[in-house]
């Protein structure tokens, strides 16, 4: 989970209380440990570790350590909150390295994020690289600024949620995608429902939504928007989209406050909601609702997003 503290004279964006998965080579499976992440230009990436710190001391040596700006690729450091970070001790990968879709995917498979064929099939079918904004690397293991102080989130994030709704994505199913942005994972959703599925995005940002509706059309999933399998709409998610509602599987791509009961309500009996919920402090929640109409909620991990807020506060950076 991210923190952001700026000193007078730098800024940086801090991380801790984050989860990873280990390499399949390591006796260690998973690992939780709070960290302190300085994201800095990629030949000076550094990260600390910091073990059994309360937040307050945490944060009061974070900030004597803040001695580097950012990379000039992020000039406004919310713009790195974009949405969670599985980091050890570094990245993944960085993107110098991975220059490919399916080097990027085959990377997730290594590390243990993509555990299953659909998945990978998937994403490997979704090529990144058009729904990242130019000028990015578009393989690289991190959010990025997208425009109307949004993100996309990094790419062990959408593997992570994609294999959370796995099981809620089979053919025929309908999917609702809230925060919509770029389009990545609706198109994801759509390939995984296919043509007699239903997948809806949702995002307030009208000018998101236009560009989000070319990048999907440049994608695989571009024949199920033309047929209308898939479409994405200009709205408030929080509301949800009571047009195609029940919905066997919903994404949030922001963080709420707490989860909203229209989501709930729209979320069908055996389905499964994939939402992070909070404010500083950010879980990635995972809600079911059961076949007779009892909901349940547990945690998967820390993560850090932007937030679930409205148009104008949002495109206020409130």
């Amino acid at each position: 989970m991210n923190v952001f503290v700026q000193s007078p004279k730098t800024k940086a964006s801090l991380a801790y209380g984050c989860s990873y998965r280990a390499h399949p080579s390591s006796p260690l499976k998973r690992l939780t440990f709070t960290t302190l992440l300085l994201l800095l230009p990629q030949s000076q990436n550094r990260c600390y570790s910091y073990r059994s710190l309360s937040p307050s001391l945490f944060l009061s040596r974070a900030t004597k350590t803040l001695h580097h700006s950012l990379s000039p690729h992020f000039p406004n450091p919310n713009f790195l909150t974009g949405n969670s970070f599985f980091f050890p001790m570094e990245r993944f990968w960085s993107g110098s390295g991975i220059n490919k879709n399916k080097a990027m995917v085959e990377n997730l498979q290594t590390y243990g994020v993509v555990r299953s064929k659909k998945v990978a099939e998937v994403m490997e079918k979704v090529d990144r690289a058009l729904f990242v904004p130019d000028g990015n690397a578009p393989y690289y293991d991190s959010p990025m600024p997208i425009g109307y102080n949004a993100t996309i989130s990094a790419p062990h994030m959408h593997a992570t949620c994609l294999q959370l709704l796995e099981d809620n994505l089979q053919p025929g199913m309908h999917a609702l995608d809230v925060g919509s942005g770029t389009g990545y994972l609706t198109a994801c959703f759509a390939l995984m429902v296919g043509p007699q599925g239903c997948v809806v995005g949702v995002e307030h940002i009208p000018e998101l939504v236009s560009s989000s509706i070319q990048n999907i059309q440049k994608s695989a999933a571009a024949p199920l928007l033309k047929e209308g399998s898939l479409a994405v709409h200009v709205g408030d998610g929080r509301q949800g989209w009571p047009e195609h509602a029940p919905y066997d599987a919903i994404h949030v791509g922001a963080a709420a406050p707490e989860i909203p009961q229209a989501l709930i309500d729209q979320l069908k009996p055996g389905g499964r909601m994939v939402i992070p919920v909070g404010s500083i402090f950010q879980d990635l929640k995972v809600v079911e609702k059961s076949l007779d109409g009892s909901v349940s909620v547990r945690t998967e991990t820390s993560v850090r997003y932007v937030p679930l807020t409205s148009r104008d506060a949002q495109l206020r950076n409130a």
